[in-house]
């Protein structure tokens, strides 16, 4: 069974907006336990004190990473961004030919830089994330397959990673919380080795960018 501080360091862990709180300072304790107090009780299965609880906040947030500790080391690994606009999100169910229609694609595309293509193969699903000049060939090659979602009015922007990123123990947890404190919506999100792409409504765009600047040094 898990002990109260092992459960009250995974909740707020978990929600980028308590751990940023309590590492600034702004949560107070003894509030926060007692709101904490039958969400507790009710997985532990046993009355909890509210003096346990604070307690246990205590510690967590003296664990937590001091101001500016998580912005010098993301700043260390993070490199420049670009953007991408106007793009469009289609889902497709998977079938036996998505496969094929998935290499038509990418082989009448060509490799145009001006123009932005993903392809993600999920258990059941196929997503194609793609600049609007490419819906009429998107569409011709998947006429056949069953057209689940179509999301329009898409920005995309992409950090630049280091090749030691990936060594970095919570470096996306660290990028996604910043953007969640700020509100910022994520429709969609894609990673390669030295690459993390965000997909955003339009008007989320310019929120994001200005919260990944931050953590870009030049």
């Amino acid at each position: 069974m898990q002990s109260i501080a092992t459960k009250v360091e995974r909740i707020v862990m978990d929600s980028p907006f308590l751990s940023e709180g309590l590492r600034r300072g702004l949560i107070n304790l003894s509030e926060l336990a007692r709101q904490l107090q039958p969400q507790l009780e009710n997985d532990l299965w046993k009355p909890v004190g509210q003096a346990a609880v604070v307690m246990a906040l205590r510690r967590v947030s003296e664990r937590l990473p001091e101001q500016g500790a998580s912005d010098i080391v993301l700043a260390q690994k993070t490199g420049q961004l670009t953007a991408r606009t106007d793009l469009v999100e289609l889902t497709y169910r998977q079938s036996e030919c998505t496969d094929e229609c998935h290499r038509q694609l990418l082989a009448q595309a060509g490799r145009r830089s001006d123009l932005f293509l993903t392809v993600t193969r999920g258990v059941n699903e196929i997503m194609v994330i793609c600049s609007r000049l490419l819906i009429p060939l998107v569409e011709e090659v998947f006429s056949g397959e069953r057209l689940l979602a179509r999301l329009e009015n898409l920005n995309a922007v992409t950090l630049q990673l280091t090749a030691e990123s990936h060594r970095t123990p919570g470096i996306y947890h660290a990028i996604l919380k910043k953007l969640a404190w700020d509100k910022v919506n994520l429709i969609n999100l894609i990673s390669t080795h030295t690459e993390l792409t965000l997909i955003l409504d339009k008007d989320q765009t310019g929120a994001a960018f200005a919260v990944l600047s931050k953590l870009v040094t030049h």
